[in-house]
């Protein structure tokens, strides 16, 4: 049975309901959608467009079984460079244009192109083989911390074990692999992880998300896990490539954003927009094309390796802010422009909003613009 194509749109819904702002509130036509979304049109390349345009060819949409999405992202692990070795702009931009297709998608693609990029940086390699891994695998990183809980690692003569418990575990009982951070006597330290070991055992919740409702984020328990360390104490949270993850994050952030604009865009070809559908859709282009100015600055600072003076944690911070305020703006607009109609009987539309709306939480808010503030001070010189 072949995958759900991005072309392939949830079927229109009927009559248009009344709208002051003059947008017409139908879904969209079944028509396709442009896919492919350039965030540096600056720097043009043959190669660059045949891959995302072949890695998009047959993009799943997530409708309750991620096996679909878990198959097509190994597929495109295999053939799209990963961060470490052809820069980020590649695949920042592919996360960026599945995420205007499909957030889900994009929201299990990230984990998985970013544990192969960590994979690739790791000075002399990891033994993937002594935990199953290979091509086929999937993965998840899974590195937060939570109150309460705990993942300890030590050393024993059948090599590393961990015990305890690791939050915030997205589709571990779908992957087949995870990089996981856990406690050492030496500091914190990073492992790579067969979730399908019988000492591994995944909570099937709670989770009550009507956002990302797929993406199932709970609690993993191990008990003896074996595991494979994946660079020394430190490595994964000190390396520069740390930072350049959690914007790769913010490109699926803002190619959510995409999806939601093109919508409205399409709108407007539907029927005359008025004074105030015109004014909502230019706000939407300044946010969204502020945002991909900062993605694409950074993608050049990172890939033309200028960024020795430049913090990483600050780059990606700044540039984290600038996408979430624009997908704030754009669904703020969006949602005046078009009403209520979309949420209610347009299920691509309310998904996608629903979805987006969850997965920019990842970003915290005041507290990342506090921490950003703390950094800057301590450079004891302005930045502008």
């Amino acid at each position: 049975m072949s995958l759900p194509r991005a072309s392939r749109r949830d079927p229109a819904y009927g009559a248009e309901t009344s709208n002051p702002s003059g947008v017409a509130l139908t879904a969209l036509p079944t028509t396709a959608l442009p896919t492919a979304v350039v965030l540096d049109p600056s720097r043009p390349d043959a190669g660059r467009a045949l891959r995302l345009t072949a890695a998009l060819a047959d993009v799943p949409v997530l409708r309750g079984d991620v096996g679909p999405a878990l198959a097509w992202a190994a597929r495109v692990g295999r053939t799209v460079p990963v961060a470490s070795t052809a820069g980020v702009l590649e695949p920042w931009e592919l996360l960026a244009s599945t995420a205007a297709v499909d957030v889900g998608v994009a929201r299990v693609l990230e984990p998985h192109l970013d544990a192969l990029s960590i994979l690739a940086q790791v000075p002399g390699g990891v033994d993937l083989a002594s935990i199953g891994a290979d091509e086929d695998s999937t993965w998840g990183v899974f590195a937060a911390e939570g109150p309460g809980v705990r993942l300890e690692a030590a050393w024993s003569t059948e090599g590393w074990q961990l015990t305890g418990t690791k939050p915030w575990c997205s589709l571990a009982d779908s992957l087949s692999h995870a990089l996981v951070t856990a406690w050492a006597g030496d500091g914190r330290r990073l492992f790579a992880l067969d979730l399908r070991a019988p000492e591994v055992s995944p909570d099937p919740g709670p989770w009550v998300a009507r956002g990302l409702p797929e993406i199932v984020s709970a609690p993993v328990r191990l008990r003896a896990a074996r595991a494979v360390p994946v660079g020394g104490p430190g490595w994964y949270l000190e390396r520069p490539g740390f930072a350049w993850g959690g914007i790769g994050v913010a490109a699926c952030w803002w190619g959510g954003a995409v999806g939601l604009a093109r919508e409205l865009f399409a709108s407007t070809q539907r029927r005359d927009p008025d004074q105030l559908a015109l004014a909502h859709l230019g706000a939407v282009d300044v946010a969204l094309s502020g945002a991909r100015a900062s993605l694409a600055e950074v993608s050049r600072l990172v890939d033309e390796a200028t960024t020795e003076a430049l913090a990483p944690g600050v780059l990606a911070r700044r540039a984290r802010g600038v996408v979430v305020r624009a997908v704030d703006e754009t669904v703020k607009h969006c949602s005046h422009a078009l009403g209520p109609g979309p949420m209610t009987v347009d299920e691509g539309y309310a998904r996608r909003l629903a979805d987006l709306t969850l997965y920019v939480r990842q970003h915290h808010a005041e507290r990342d613009d506090a921490s950003l503030g703390r950094d800057l001070v301590a450079r004891t010189s302005a930045p502008w």
